[in-house]
């Protein structure tokens, strides 16, 4: 009898994962590169012009919208969640600790989002320009362009404890972030890739203080010269790039940079520092079209989490409030 219980119970289990599978297909099954097409044929360009009008007048602004996609996607899925602000039922995203005073290019979403609105209201999703805007911000300062797969809808609601629990930090272990991103279903190239976008950011003195000033995995040179404007106190939000080269360019200078012990932040460097994904960033290093083309891969792979599709969610008519 315990025998058949145990049974029951398995496969009452295997059912259940079965079902999930089945719905994970039908969800992206209903995304599409070309699911506009018909209902608003010029989205894509009215997106489009608005992100590259944006990063024309701030090149910074390219990282900040790719960044903007992935703390979007880890959080409740890529559902423009993290665009949405307080109100007395939604704890919005946007005071998150890995956002606040961070995340920037909310304002460039909403404007291509009243773009769209003019000429095809109440179609196209706040989480489907957020993608598109993304792979247009890439495109325009030397990174890949991909078929950014459409049908998002957005959500109705926030949450400011799940950004605070689910959103890497700049402090983390190469084995904590691996977990992290292989919980959303993204492997650890994918991981190492999407960190390539690092190239183009920049970060603020109180995240990267300890590295320069404790750690000795770091180039001497390399630190003295971040020491000059991030004293050990103060200075807090005072800035710098992630990539002294050529940081408004997306190219692969970004793991040539944690080769030579000049990853600015902890969890940059941990990616080369003697552990698993070693011989990824090794390789990226050496083949900038192979990290471009796992670079697109990847965010397409992140733009399938959590979706809303069909009839769940809404399309918003304003990117940072609900119907």
């Amino acid at each position: 009898m315990k025998t058949y219980k145990m049974a029951a119970k398995a496969g009452a289990a295997a059912s259940f994962m079965f079902m999930l599978f089945l719905l994970n297909i039908a969800c992206h099954a209903q995304l599409s590169p070309t699911f506009y097409d018909s209902s608003c044929p010029n989205a894509l360009s009215a997106i489009r012009t608005a992100i590259r009008s944006a990063i024309a007048s701030d090149r910074r602004m390219a990282a900040s919208l790719i960044r903007l996609h992935f703390h979007d996607c880890f959080v409740q899925g890529c559902d423009a969640s993290i665009l949405l602000d307080e109100t007395p039922s939604i704890q919005s995203e946007k005071t998150a600790l890995g956002n606040l005073n961070s995340a920037r290019g909310y304002n460039v979403i909403d404007k291509a989002k009243t773009e769209v609105e003019k000429i095809c209201p109440g179609v196209v999703s706040c989480a489907d320009i957020i993608a598109v805007a993304a792979r247009d911000a890439s495109a325009y300062v030397g990174g890949p362009s991909y078929a950014v797969k459409l049908g998002r809808r957005d959500s109705t609601t926030a949450s400011r404890t799940l950004a605070n629990a689910e959103l890497p930090a700049f402090f983390e272990s190469l084995e904590s972030l691996i977990s992290r991103f292989q919980k959303k279903g993204l492997t650890a190239r994918d991981m190492v890739a999407l960190s390539g976008s690092h190239t183009l950011g920049q970060a603020q003195c109180f995240t990267f203080r300890e590295r320069i000033y404790n750690h000795s995995n770091i180039d001497a040179g390399f630190a003295s010269t971040r020491r000059r404007r991030c004293p050990r106190a103060g200075s807090d939000s005072t800035l710098a790039p992630l990539d002294l080269v050529t940081p408004n360019s997306f190219d692969n200078n970004y793991f040539k940079n944690l080769m030579q012990n000049k990853g600015l932040l902890q969890s940059d460097q941990v990616l080369f520092n003697g552990g698993s994904t070693d011989s990824i960033v090794s390789e990226y290093s050496r083949n900038p079209a192979r990290f471009k083309s796992d670079f697109g891969s990847a965010m397409i792979k992140m733009g399938d989490i959590g979706l809303l599709t069909g009839s769940s969610g809404q399309i918003r008519r304003i990117c940072s409030a609900v119907n």
